[in-house]
């Protein structure tokens, strides 16, 4: 059986340190803010660029072509070993459209190699903690097909619970309209959203005030749950630290898990919630 490397996009939104410490190879993804491209993962620290966001900075970000999907995944053929990677969701970005196309000329040029693709349908931390089951796989000795038998199988059961702070950065994703987030800001509205089974963000509710919104992704969580074992909980959050340790603590009281990874959002996806955001993420039985 051949080696088999398992890569990601840098969406997945996990520490750096962590993704070394298992030898995931990361794909990035860029962003552009106040005149100055940088790679996903690099530049700017998240306090820095959140701070810019709250400054009334706009980023805009860009997707990899098939180019540069090439050029990352070609070293590892040449080492004779095969590829799984896990794209960040078609719904959200054609990233994952160029790894596929990347994948397709790569076969053609390594026919003896495997490069496989899979969309995953899941953003930020629910990437995440879809490549740590992925890993748990490949630990158990699973091949390559195995395991991405069992991604494809699972990850609509990754589910994402979230709620931003800011609806301006929501309209001006294209999610919200603009009489809905200027009344919204007003009454201090915050909206409820998760990630849907096509693997796009959408809004499915809304409670007024910070504290209720936090809740409510949990108690989301904590009834998706019912019937999993989850090993671990990941939540992400945009530069405010205390408010993911808040929903860290209502885990451990809901949904009785003390094992939680919490991670600043990446730009990327940071770039489209704004600060604020806060996100938790587990395996469950629906979206």
């Amino acid at each position: 059986m051949r080696e088999y490397v398992i890569t990601v996009n840098s969406t997945v939104d996990l520490p750096k340190e962590w993704l070394e410490e298992r030898h995931v190879p990361v794909i990035p993804l860029k962003y552009t803010i106040d005149g100055q491209t940088y790679d996903d993962m690099a530049g700017l620290t998240s306090r820095e660029f959140f701070q810019k966001l709250r400054e009334g900075k706009m980023a805009v970000t860009s997707q990899i072509n098939p180019g540069e999907a090439k050029a990352a995944l070609e070293p590892f053929l040449k080492e004779g070993k095969d590829v799984l990677h896990l794209a960040f969701s078609s719904g959200l970005s054609g990233t994952c459209n160029s790894m596929m196309i990347a994948a397709e000329e790569l076969r053609e040029e390594y026919p003896e190699a495997k490069v496989i693709v899979i969309d995953t349908l899941c953003a930020c931390l629910g990437e995440g903690l879809l490549l740590h089951k992925a890993l748990q796989q490949k630990a158990a000795g699973k091949t390559i097909d195995e395991t991405a038998a069992w991604v494809e199988e699972n990850k609509l059961h990754i589910c994402h619970d979230v709620t931003v702070d800011d609806l301006n950065h929501l309209h001006r994703g294209g999610r919200i309209s603009k009489a809905t987030a200027v009344v919204g800001t007003m009454v201090k509205i915050k909206p409820i959203i998760h990630m849907d089974n096509n693997g796009k963000l959408q809004v499915i509710g809304k409670e007024r005030g910070r504290k209720k919104s936090l809740n409510t992704i949990v108690d989301m969580a904590a009834e998706q749950a019912k019937g999993w074992d989850n090993d671990i909980i990941m939540i992400t959050h945009g530069d405010c630290i205390e408010d993911a340790e808040y929903v860290a603590g209502l885990v451990r009281e809901k949904m009785g898990i003390d094992n939680i990874l919490i991670n600043n959002i990446g730009t990327v996806i940071g770039s489209h919630t704004g600060p604020g955001v806060v996100a938790v993420f587990c395996m469950g039985n629906k979206r």
